[in-house]
């Protein structure tokens, strides 16, 4: 078997394939690595097509759209390979953009998941939104990368370059996996259904002993907003519902209580600042939000002794107070 297996799950995307497959194939399949596209339900006829035109590519298809999240817990479990790339459809691959991933995770076998730089699609000299060079969590919870601030992109000037560095969280977009942790850790949340799922994974990652890097000396494309685009208000009830239950889920108890009692004020700043710019549908989107988190959490029982988050980099900078308070863009 190969070691290395990368998988594209698809939902109605054979726009993208026609645009990227090309050429992530060229660039992927090889003999250590295998490129397999997993089929969520679409009715475009994008499985035709991967079979018409990719008869190197594996495919596989399921019969329903199962969601990012359980998409691939699906594909997973039935590849089987040593270490897993989930793949965005509307990534772009350049050549030997996952030899030094493996490379990585084959001589460091304490990390359990790793991060290509995550560039832009349209302005190929920045990083982009989802990822760019590796993810931490605020004081708060909040998300925020090396290169992306919040709502500002930086642009890559080699800040980042160098050796693999620890952060708290991969990006989705191009998700480096050591197999056998994916499946012991349980793998993505069915219940997120989409984002932050990778977030959640990489916690439980870091609280089964392993670490979380960027690999700099790989990169990738990034087109984004393929599935939801920035603003839409069901991206904006999926990020806050999704953050809420990854705090609850791996935090211990004592200290989830009291950052989720600090994120219901920030959230509600958030709330009042979509008020005051008429966006009453991501507005509402945040209550939602709060609501169904309150439905869900208990269905989280089993939750950690040990706090490991807060011993993670960039876990002490309140980043959502530098960002709006004192408007730093980096």
């Amino acid at each position: 078997m190969k070691r290395l297996a990368v998988i594209i799950l698809n939902w109605n995307g054979i726009d993208l394939l026609r645009r990227l497959l090309p050429t992530v194939a060229a660039n992927t399949i090889s003999d250590e690595a295998d490129l397999i596209v997993a089929d969520n339900g679409p009715t475009d006829g994008s499985a035709e097509y991967v079979a018409r035109e990719f008869p190197q590519v594996r495919l596989i298809r399921f019969t329903e759209n199962l969601g990012f999240a359980e998409g691939y817990n699906r594909a997973i479990a039935e590849t089987g390979y040593p270490y897993t790339v989930l793949l965005n459809s509307d990534v772009e691959t350049p050549a030997g953009w996952w030899r030094p991933l493996l490379d990585f995770m084959e001589g460091n076998p304490d990390v359990g998941a790793a991060q290509p730089k995550i560039k832009s699609f349209a302005r190929r000299d920045s990083f982009e939104y989802a990822g760019a060079a590796g993810g931490y969590l605020d004081r708060l919870g909040y998300p925020y990368c090396r290169g992306r601030f919040f709502d500002v992109v930086e642009k890559d000037e080699g800040q980042y370059d160098g050796a693999p560095a620890d952060v708290t969280w991969a990006s989705g977009a191009a998700l480096t996996v050591r197999t056998d942790i994916y499946l012991k850790v349980g793998g993505l949340d069915r219940d997120f259904f989409a984002h932050m799922e990778e977030i959640d994974l990489c916690c439980r990652i870091l609280r089964a002993g392993y670490r979380v890097c960027c690999v700099p000396s790989s990169e990738v494309y990034h087109i984004g907003g393929a599935s939801l685009p920035q603003g839409n208000p069901k991206k904006v009830y999926l990020n806050f519902r999704n953050n809420l239950l990854l705090l609850h889920k791996n935090l211990p108890p004592r200290r989830g209580r009291r950052i989720l009692f600090w994120r219901r004020l920030a959230d509600s700043l958030a709330f009042f600042m979509f008020l005051a710019k008429l966006d009453f549908p991501s507005a509402r989107a945040i209550i939602r939000a709060h609501n169904d988190f309150r439905r869900m959490r208990g269905n989280y029982t089993d939750l950690p002794e040990a706090d490991i988050l807060s011993r993670q980099p960039g876990s002490r900078r309140m980043a959502v107070l530098d960002r709006y308070l004192l408007r730093r863009r980096k």
